[in-house]
């Protein structure tokens, strides 16, 4: 559900109407007040599906949501939101924290609470919901968390990554690996939310087990660079090669092979694809990282039992193309 509404396509009578039952489905039932008058209201708003979690983003005319006790305790799944400002500065009151957020700056809203939450003038922000379920965190611990959020060090990092996923939804979630990423994301909610809400010794494990979830998202998004290494993935996060090596270890990863087989399976789902049928096998090993021919086919060989030309003979007579 892409686009979930854009008042441009309704009359100005109906516009009120439609925003609240948008914002209901999409988020948490609450009331909707609109700074302006009917004529001058305007919102559209959209919704995109990451398995665990979903991205929800606005762009709207000054509005005030305002959730009550009651609306918070009928609610059967609780959910923390991560957003992000776009535009205008949001003003958020919840559980006794009052905070202004200017745009390129997060906030963390507990929808199982009441909150009130504004913007005036045109504004658009970006959020990240996930069921509380799956953060896995005490909700004592994501409020205590929610005051505190810039004062950890994981701050900078966890908000670029929603303001990257909140700008770029359309063409992540089309993405087949789109469920890993929510999930990445989710393991991302979890460090903030416990860096911020404990002290650095308690949270130490969490931002390590984050490290390596950084660590293999870049390695996936780099599958295909050649010079992807060992050093290349450590300079990236700022960490020496030794360091990078201890954390893999820490989950029993070892980093080269784990590397080859995301490159294999890259190389295995693209050789069957149809849209790749014009594609000689060194030039979609060459995209994967392999650029030794004759190397991939070993590998591969040795990882399915079977070569590349012969996996992609037995795909295509399995699911013949069609006839011109």
């Amino acid at each position: 559900m892409p686009i979930l509404l854009d008042t441009a396509d309704l009359p100005a009578r109906d516009r009120t109407d439609a925003i609240h039952a948008a914002m209901t489905e999409a988020s948490a039932p609450c009331f909707v007040i609109h700074e302006h008058l009917e004529d001058s209201i305007h919102a559209r708003m959209e919704l995109w599906d990451f398995g665990t979690a979903n991205v929800f983003s606005t762009w709207s005319s000054g509005i005030q949501l305002l959730r009550t006790a009651k609306q918070a305790r009928q609610d059967a799944m609780p959910v923390v939101a991560l957003s992000v400002q776009k535009a205008a500065d949001g003003r958020q009151d919840q559980l006794a924290h009052q905070r202004v957020v200017p745009p390129g700056e997060m906030l963390v809203m507990d929808l199982s609470a009441p909150y009130d939450f504004s913007w005036s003038g045109n504004g658009a922000a970006g959020c990240v919901q996930i069921p509380i379920e799956h953060i896995g965190l005490p909700v004592d611990v994501i409020r205590r968390a929610a005051a505190r959020l810039p004062s950890s060090p994981l701050y900078r990092l966890v908000t670029g990554h929603v303001d990257d996923l909140t700008r770029d939804a359309a063409r992540l979630s089309a993405d087949p690996s789109a469920p890993a990423l929510g999930a990445a994301t989710v393991e991302l909610a979890r460090a903030l939310l416990s860096s911020a809400a404990y002290d650095e010794q308690q949270a130490r494990p969490v931002m390590v087990e984050t490290l390596l979830t950084q660590i293999r998202a870049y390695v996936r998004a780099h599958l295909a660079d050649p010079d992807l290494r060992p050093a290349t993935i450590a300079a990236a996060h700022h960490i020496s090669v030794r360091y990078l090596y201890k954390v893999c270890a820490q989950a029993e990863l070892s980093l080269e092979q784990w590397i080859i087989g995301e490159r294999l399976q890259g190389a295995r789902a693209e050789l069957v694809r149809p849209e790749s049928r014009g594609r000689s096998i060194a030039m979609i090993a060459r995209r994967w990282g392999f650029g030794d021919p004759t190397h991939f086919s070993r590998r591969f060989r040795a990882a399915y039992g079977l070569s590349p030309r012969e996996w992609r003979r037995i795909a295509a007579e399995a699911d013949p193309p069609a006839l011109p």
